[in-house]
């Protein structure tokens, strides 16, 4: 392919995209094959000769798009949103146009510097602190700054990493041997509560660290007193803390810890305190969400994923840490073939010693490109309508009186199950079932897809409202289809 076809098959495939977003809405969110359909459609070695553009592009329509589950629906209200937009994709493309390897600030500068900049951008338009700000004020170089990483899950394993450094370093400056330092390792122990999500307890795999899990409270929220008294639990038997996580909307019920109180331990204990906002950090971008979030300011570190809930393509989410000596000091390896700058600068950031791979893409033009074209005042626009639409559901939900909200709606996160009232009261088996059979039922229906969850084992629908597109009309369709397969399901129940 010359650059002329790629004129040519460039703009078909930009039709392409453009004819699906104007139609995805009229699929079914939800993919129904079953698996190990594709492996049957396709051939099982790679062809020999060249095949064509207009081959491929008929495969994608025949054999790809019907296993595709299309996160980009409007009426996708599944887990948490993927958000996308057309400058996030614009961005995506000149990311691949360059093409680099960017590792550090040789590779390009630009690429390095753009980071720098936006990830500032960022920061301080969800308010955060200026401890967490790569530049100064006036210019200079500052402890902390943003990085890109892919995921939440690798913000985790890299704070954590940066944390247990940390805690090693004042073992050592209070008197202990670097040998006894690496023999107390299996002794240290992370916090979490029972609704942190899955990628703390992956990362405490990963670097070999202990895990505590600390039963959160009536409003699935971990509390002061819930960690002091597992650290002392832990302290008396010989072990080490020295991580905590907080979550700034969970994923089950999008739930604040106290972050204030967690900080105070995490100060007075000498924890790394790390705030998971993967989801809901987006709102910050909002100031009348800023109070929910008291506390962010005295963390180590601080996560959210644009490409979450803020118009921005996966992936891209966004990790600042107030001061990356540990961070760095854990991660720096090098080589002769990895060259550095000489002499200092502000700007020269090798962002390899910032995350897990060596290589990186260069992710800031995305973001750049959403930040630019929507601007501040666009991004808040997003996120009040969903919030507001959200809040719609819940109140329909209330009046309709057949439902139980689970949790305050704070975000774009509505939880909520049929009462047990109208099932059987002291049943809790066959109230779980009918809300899970519930589950099913909409999403069998097909004009709408949502999960559903376990609150202490309570079954329970979590719709998320958050599409990049989606209207109050998609809202309102929710409601009906949850309404109408509720009467289906109640009307099957009483006839047994």
């Amino acid at each position: 392919m010359d650059a002329n076809e790629f004129r040519k098959r460039g703009k078909e495939m930009v039709d392409f995209i453009a004819d699906y977003y104007e139609n995805v809405d009229k699929m079914p969110p939800m993919s129904t094959v079953q698996p190990g359909y594709l492996y049957s459609l396709m051939p099982h070695e790679a062809p020999e000769e060249p095949e064509s553009f207009e081959d491929i592009q008929r495969d994608i329509e025949t054999k790809i798009m019907p296993g595709m589950t299309h996160w980009q629906s409007s009426n996708f209200f599944g887990w948490y949103p993927s958000n996308s937009s057309f400058p996030a994709m614009l961005g995506d493309m000149a990311s691949s146009m360059f093409n680099i390897v960017g590792f550090n600030w040789i590779c390009s500068p630009a690429a390095t510097e753009l980071e720098t900049v936006v990830m500032d951008w960022l920061g301080k338009l969800i308010g955060l602190d200026s401890r967490f700000m790569a530049i100064k004020e006036d210019g200079t170089e500052g402890d902390g700054g943003g990085v890109i990483q892919g995921t939440a899950s690798e913000a985790h394993i890299v704070v954590m990493i940066a944390a247990r450094e940390m805690t090693l370093d004042r073992l050592k400056t209070n008197g202990m041997s670097d040998n006894d330092a690496d023999l107390v390792r299996h002794k240290l122990v992370a916090y979490f509560s029972d609704q942190t999500h899955s990628a703390g307890q992956k990362a405490a795999n990963i670097i070999g660290c202990q895990v505590r899990t600390i039963k959160s409270d009536a409003n699935f929220c971990l509390t002061k007193r819930a960690l002091q008294a597992a650290i002392l639990k832990d302290k008396s038997a010989g072990l080490i803390p020295f991580f905590v996580c907080a979550t700034f909307g969970t994923t089950n019920t999008a739930a604040i810890d106290d972050l204030c109180g967690i900080a105070d331990v995490a100060d007075s204990e000498h924890l790394w305190l790390h705030i998971d906002a993967a989801y809901a950090g987006a709102a910050l971008v909002c100031p009348e969400f800023r109070p929910l979030a008291r506390g962010i300011e005295r963390a180590h570190s601080f996560n959210f994923n644009p490409h979450k809930w803020m118009l921005t393509n996966f992936d891209c989410s966004a990790l600042w840490v107030a001061d990356s000596t540990h961070l760095v000091g854990a991660l720096s390896i090098e080589r002769e073939y990895l060259p550095k700058v000489k002499g200092a600068s502000d700007f020269v950031k090798d962002y390899r010693n910032w995350q897990l791979p060596l290589g990186r893409r260069f992710r800031a033009l995305k973001l750049w490109f959403v930040m630019r074209m929507y601007g501040a005042s666009g991004i808040r626009a997003h996120i009040r309508k969903h919030v507001e639409q959200a809040k719609w559901l819940e109140t329909q939900l209330v009046e309709d009186g057949r439902f139980e909200i689970m949790a305050p709606v704070v975000f774009g996160l509505v939880v909520f199950r049929v009462k047990a009232s109208l099932v059987a009261e002291d049943d809790h088996d066959a109230v779980n079932k009918t809300n899970a059979e519930l589950v099913k039922r909409i999403n069998d229906d097909g004009r709408v897809f949502l999960v559903g969850t376990k609150l202490r084992g309570v079954d329970a629908l979590r719709p998320a409202i958050g599409s990049s597109r989606g209207t109050p009309d998609n809202t309102k369709l929710l409601l009906q289809v949850i309404k109408e397969c509720t009467t289906n399901v109640l009307s099957e129940h009483s006839k047994q």
